[in-house]
């Protein structure tokens, strides 16, 4: 796809998703959202910049761990999650702040920030790369960058989403989605970008969805597919949720469904 249209695609299908995020979502990537904190290793005072940022689950975090003394940026493609944050973070009294910006051209100063976080957010940017180098160039000398990706599509049970949405309607949504899960992918993409001491951690969860209504609201609503599924009519979705039921059946677990998943998290320094 071109990568100009592929932006737009992920600024109106995030804008889209933002009221379903939290609520299909906000459990299911937190073992994903910890282990980058984790690896972040964030202290009180720093300067942390949060690319695709969405609603702020890995910000707020962030904004509390620095403290009152450090500084914490969230940025996202999409204006509705933008909003959603910012108002979040004025209901937690939170000094977060929040843009809406490319992450392969981020408006921010040079060497201004001490970490540098983008949690499940590469997979969706036309030139990953690019955005690495993007938080690489406004990290200072030694500050660090910590990613997260979904793991290898072998290891994703949920991922029959995108085909099913594809044999509905052309929706383009992230042709090469999984491309940074597989082997070292995510960490070779770090040293090409010109990252040291690089390193990744790969883990296996399980997403837990209480019922089958809830299982098709991430799938269809609340994730990367949500502007495709906007032009679906009445019977389109009717058909589409049943072939995605059908797909994770498997992983049944009395009403609801247990369907495994797999993250990627990977970590580098900028040099000096």
């Amino acid at each position: 796809m071109e990568a100009d249209l592929q932006r737009r695609v992920q600024r109106y299908g995030w804008d889209k998703a933002a009221a379903y995020y939290e609520q299909f979502w906000g459990m299911q990537l937190k073992p994903a959202q910890d282990l980058l904190l984790a690896e972040a290793a964030l202290e009180p005072g720093d300067r942390v910049v949060d690319l695709a940022c969405g609603t702020g689950l890995v910000t707020f975090p962030a904004a509390e761990r620095v403290g009152p003394n450090g500084r914490v940026v969230g940025t996202d493609i999409s204006e509705q999650m933008v909003v959603t944050a910012r108002e979040e973070a004025k209901r937690r009294g939170l000094a977060a702040e929040f843009a809406r910006m490319d992450a392969e051209a981020l408006k921010l100063a040079d060497a201004a920030f001490d970490v540098a976080l983008c949690c499940l957010g590469l997979m969706y940017v036309p030139d990953p790369g690019r955005a690495l180098a993007e938080m690489r160039r406004v990290l200072v000398p030694g500050g660090r960058a910590v990613a997260a990706v979904w793991g290898a599509r072998k290891n994703c049970g949920w991922a029959e989403i995108f085909p099913i949405v594809e044999r509905r309607v052309a929706s383009d949504v992230c042709p090469l989605f999984f491309g940074l899960g597989g082997g070292d992918a995510l960490k070779a993409t770090f040293d090409a970008a010109g990252f040291e001491a690089t390193r990744a951690v790969r883990i296996d969860v399980v997403l837990e969805y209480r019922s089958a209504e809830d299982a098709i609201g991430a799938a269809f609503a609340g994730g990367p597919v949500a502007l495709a599924y906007a032009r679906f009519d009445p019977p389109t979705k009717e058909g589409a949720h049943a072939e995605y039921l059908e797909s994770i059946e498997p992983f049944r677990k009395g009403p609801g469904y247990a369907i495994p998943g797999e993250f990627v998290v990977a970590s580098g320094r900028r040099p000096g």
